[in-house]
C-alpha cells in the first residue's frame, strides 16, 4: 500500500494575493452588451433547406414587398430555411458599425452550408429595431473526420462575422449627477471593499464607498465634473488585490482538476484503493504552516494517481468537512 504522510513543517507557503485592473473586474453601471435578435430566411441551400410551407409563405411576402406577386405554392423548395438571428450590442456602438451575427435553423433544415441570409431586422428587448443583418452563413472549418475526439462540423447553426450594421444606438445613462456606480463582476465583500479602498487612497480622499457585494458608488471630483471619462479611465487602471473564494472544480468526464489560491485542509487519515493518504499540519520555529490542496494533489500524482483517484479522494474529504473549499463537481 502507497503511504503519504505529511508533516507540514517542511516548507512554507507565501502567500501572494492577485492583482488586476478594477476594469477586469467591474464594469460601470449601464455601461454593457444589449440583446438582439429576429426571424429571417436563409436561402441559396443546396436542397438542404426546411421542408414545410413556412419558409415559401414568408419568401412571397418578401417579394410582395419589392412588386412581384408570387404564389406560396410555386415556390415550394428545399433551397431556404427560417432561422432565429441573434447578436450582442456593446455600449456606445454609432449607426453604422458592424456587429457579429449567430443564425440558428428554427425548422427541419439539414446544413445550412453555404446559404446566403437576406435582410433582417434585429430587435431589442424594447421592440425596437436597433441593427440590420445579412451575408453569407459561415459554418466553420471543413469536415474533421481524422480524429474520434472531435466533434463533426455542426450544420443547423451558423456564423455571419460583422453580418449586421447598427441602426440605432441603445439609449444609456451611467451618470447619476456627479457620482458614477461600479458593479463587480463576480459579487464579492471583501473585494468590493478593497476597490473603494484602492480609490479612495489614489485620489487621496473619500469620494468611494461599497454600498453592498457588487456596488461601489463613486463621487466624481470637482476637478473632473467637466471630464467625467478622463476620471473613469483612470479609475479603470488602478489596481485592486481580489479575493477568491476557496472552490476546487472537478470535471468527471476529462479528469480535470482545477484550484486556486491555498486551499487549506485539515488533519485526517484516508484509506483509497492502494493510497494511505494522511495529513498532520505541523510547525516550523514559530510560524504555523497548513496543507494545501496543491501540496496534497502532487504528492498523489508523483505516486501514480489517476485524474479519477484525485477526484474520488478530493470529494470523499469534501464529505467528511476536511476540505475547507466548495467542491463543484462537473
Amino acid at each position: 500500500m502507497r503511504k503519504i504522510f505529511f508533516v507540514l513543517a517542511l516548507t512554507l507557503t507565501c502567500i501572494a494575493f492577485s492583482t488586476a485592473r478594477i476594469k477586469d473586474i467591474a464594469n460601470f453601471r449601464g455601461v454593457r452588451d444589449n440583446q438582439l435578435f429576429g426571424i429571417g430566411i436563409v436561402v441559396g441551400l443546396n436542397g438542404t433547406g426546411d421542408s414545410g410551407k413556412i419558409s415559401s409563405t414568408v419568401l412571397s411576402n418578401i417579394a410582395k414587398t419589392l412588386g412581384v406577386t408570387m404564389n406560396p405554392e410555386d415556390v415550394k423548395t428545399r433551397n431556404s430555411a427560417m432561422v432565429m438571428v441573434i447578436a450582442d450590442i456593446p455600449a456606445f456602438f454609432k449607426e453604422g458599425m458592424r456587429l457579429d451575427v449567430v443564425v440558428a435553423s428554427i425548422g427541419d433544415a439539414k446544413s445550412l452550408e453555404g446559404g446566403i441570409l437576406l435582410q433582417t431586422p434585429l430587435f431589442g428587448a424594447d421592440g425596437n429595431v436597433y441593427a440590420v443583418a445579412q451575408g453569407s452563413v459561415s459554418l466553420g472549418g471543413a469536415e474533421v473526420k481524422v480524429s474520434a475526439n472531435l466533434q463533426s462540423k455542426y450544420k443547423v447553426v451558423g456564423f455571419i462575422p460583422s453580418g449586421a450594421i447598427v441602426e440605432r444606438e441603445i439609449p444609456f445613462e451611467f451618470t447619476q449627477s456627479n457620482s458614477v456606480t461600479l458593479q463587480l463582476k463576480r459579487p464579492d465583500f471583501t473585494t468590493a471593499a478593497r476597490v473603494a479602498q484602492a480609490i479612495n487612497t489614489t485620489f487621496e480622499r473619500r469620494i468611494a464607498k461599497a454600498i453592498d457585494a457588487s456596488t461601489i458608488k463613486i463621487d466624481v471630483p470637482s476637478a473632473f465634473e467637466d471630464d467625467v471619462i478622463s476620471f473613469l479611465a483612470l479609475v479603470e487602471e488602478i489596481e485592486v488585490s481580489v479575493d477568491m473564494p476557496a472552490r476546487v472544480v472537478v470535471n468527471e468526464k476529462t479528469g480535470t482538476v482545477v484550484f486556486g489560491g491555498n486551499i487549506k485542509i485539515l488533519d485526517f487519515t484516508l484509506s483509497y484503493g492502494v493510497f494511505n493518504v494522511t495529513i498532520k499540519n505541523g510547525k516550523l520555529s514559530e510560524q504555523q504552516t497548513e496543507a494545501t490542496v496543491g501540496a496534497l494533489v502532487s504528492a498523489l500524482k508523483s505516486l501514480g494517481a489517476t485524474p479519477q483517484d484525485i477526484i474520488a479522494i478530493l470529494q470523499s474529504m469534501h464529505k467528511a468537512g476536511v476540505l475547507l473549499a466548495d467542491l463543484v463537481v462537473m
